[in-house]
């Protein structure tokens, strides 16, 4: 029996439609004849995502008694006794009550798939671990329940949810995400414009990631040398001479004229140590890069040229910026230099810097 298959529908921000678009697929799927069942879904009480359940089969949730209060949990054995082809199971990210089969509602998704069932389920960006710090200083909440990002990351299909911010605070004031004593609070702090803009370019660029993952997995298994970009990913040659800041900086604003950009800084070593580099530019140019949001790396190769270009495909770059070379005429008998040997060997538009 294979492994399921697994989708989600990822969220900007909380309630942005996410659950509703997973109930509309589950009705898609069984008009097409799909077994598929509703394993563990909240409504929250909002009536167009409750009415979507009509029509569509539950499994009955466990109960657990904890701390004299019992709740209800997702019934993991009886979802792999009825084994269904599709298994709808909302909030991925959520934290079972103590006695539970498992800690996490993502376990019990990870049972499921080994079981062979499909799942679809559904998180929203500010769940992700690797963001819980970066979600706090936004919004200044602090996330209780997260999910590992690989998990999200081994999906076969993640579909992001998106709203823009005007559209959510609208559906928010006409009482379609929280009742309505709650309104007021939630457009006051969570919900803010700014809050709410910075959520969304979260998920873009996350997604983003996840893109330039699957090209480069796909590159690499099709032997495919020729550079794709999802995004602006620029690398620059650097020297160790001053002219490095300038070039660093230039990548920069190269990297803000599009979503997502990024900036990777290499200087290429000889691997007998000789060079002519200031230990202490190389410092400084480290530490501009980083503050601009780049990366610095460390290259050995004997072949300047080769080692650049390697180094620009392996990292799928779109461009390579490069200083223009003073060299005396005389000195083109020896070859065509580091700024010509890259251009030519590259199919990335090159940039060039004084």
């Amino acid at each position: 029996m294979g492994r399921g298959k697994f989708r989600i529908y990822l969220g900007a921000a909380p309630g942005v439609g996410k659950t509703y678009a997973m109930l509309s697929e589950a009705h898609r799927r069984v008009e097409r004849g799909t077994d598929c069942v509703v394993a563990f879904l909240e409504h929250h009480n909002r009536p167009r995502t409750e009415v979507m359940l009509h029509g569509l089969e539950q499994i009955p949730r466990k109960e657990l008694e904890y701390r004299g209060s019992v709740f209800s949990e997702m019934d993991v054995d009886a979802v792999l006794a009825r084994h269904p082809q599709v298994a709808l199971v909302d909030e991925l990210a959520h934290t079972n009550i103590p006695g539970s089969r498992n800690a996490k509602r993502w376990q019990d998704v990870e049972e499921l798939l080994a079981a062979g069932i499909d799942v679809v389920s559904t998180v929203n960006i500010q769940h992700l671990e690797s963001l819980a710090d970066t979600v706090e200083s936004i919004t200044g909440v602090r996330q209780q329940e997260t999910v590992p990002d690989e998990v999200v990351r081994r999906a076969d299909q993640i579909e992001l949810v998106d709203m823009s911010p005007q559209a959510l605070r609208r559906r928010m004031a006409h009482g379609n995400i929280y009742k309505a004593d709650k309104v007021d609070a939630a457009l006051s702090n969570y919900f803010r414009p700014g809050n709410l803009t910075a959520l969304r370019e979260l998920a873009l660029l996350w997604v983003a990631d996840r893109v330039d993952a699957y090209l480069t997995e796909y590159r690499s298994e099709h032997r495919v040398s020729k550079i794709w970009g999802s995004r602006e990913r620029i690398v620059v040659g650097l020297t160790g001479g001053p002219e490095g800041r300038t070039l660093i900086r230039r990548a920069a604003r190269l990297a803000e004229k599009g979503a997502g950009g990024e900036v990777l800084a290499v200087y290429i070593a000889r691997s007998d140590g000789l060079t002519n580099a200031s230990p202490k530019e190389l410092a400084v140019q480290r530490t501009l890069v980083e503050d601009l949001g780049g990366t610095f790396h460390h290259v050995i190769g004997d072949d300047v040229s080769s080692a650049l270009l390697d180094f620009a495909r392996g990292v799928n770059a779109t461009q390579i910026v490069l200083g223009v070379s003073r060299r005396r005429g005389w000195q083109y008998v020896f070859g065509p230099g580091v700024g010509a040997t890259v251009a030519r060997g590259s199919r990335a538009p090159t940039s060039t810097s004084t």
